[in-house]
């Protein structure tokens, strides 16, 4: 009776090993949503209304693929409201002294698929460490202790700048005793 009673305790045990392995799908380190399957309210972006100009000649033709007149404009918009000219976007969503910023980033040239190529190299490291097995089971966020040997101390780092003479107006000021 007993050595069936532990039989039985060890195949449930074996069966709950099992279960937290499974899975194939890719790992989810940080864990923000547990169990919630609400729409998103913060991606739904209300069409502006519908204006009737007072000359309908002059509105341009239809065309597939363009924007439309009541689509929203969240950059544009957030132009507007902090004193900007929304006009002074170009078509790509860019501001006009973006480019220079883009084009001096850009100058030593671009590796092509660099974002596919870095999710790939992202997801294999994710799936090297994707946590021990009651961490999985349990649902348990592992990122920050996962991603900590790639982060930046910004004390360290701070501090290093602090020593080298640069100056760093932004941070907060030096604290001397």
């Amino acid at each position: 009776m007993a050595r069936a009673k532990g039989q039985s305790l060890m195949c449930l045990a074996l069966l709950a090993v099992l279960a937290a392995c499974g899975g194939g799908r890719e790992p989810n380190l940080i864990n923000i949503n547990r169990g919630v399957s609400t729409p998103d309210e913060f991606s739904i972006l209300p069409n502006k209304p519908i204006e009737i100009p007072a000359d309908t000649s002059a509105l341009p033709p239809p065309r597939p693929g363009t924007a439309n007149r009541v689509d929203p404009s969240p950059q544009a918009d957030a132009v507007a409201a902090l004193g900007g000219n929304p006009a002074r976007l170009q078509t790509t969503g860019q501001l006009r002294g973006e480019s220079g910023l883009i084009n001096h980033v850009t100058r030593y040239g671009v590796q092509q698929g660099i974002r596919q190529e870095l999710a790939r190299q992202d997801a294999e490291f994710r799936q090297r460490h994707q946590g021990r097995i009651l961490e999985r089971a349990f649902n348990i966020t592992v990122y920050y202790r996962v991603y900590e040997d790639l982060s930046l101390d910004q004390h360290r780092e701070l501090a290093r700048w602090r020593r080298n003479g640069v100056r760093t107006p932004s941070a907060p000021p030096e604290i001397t005793n």
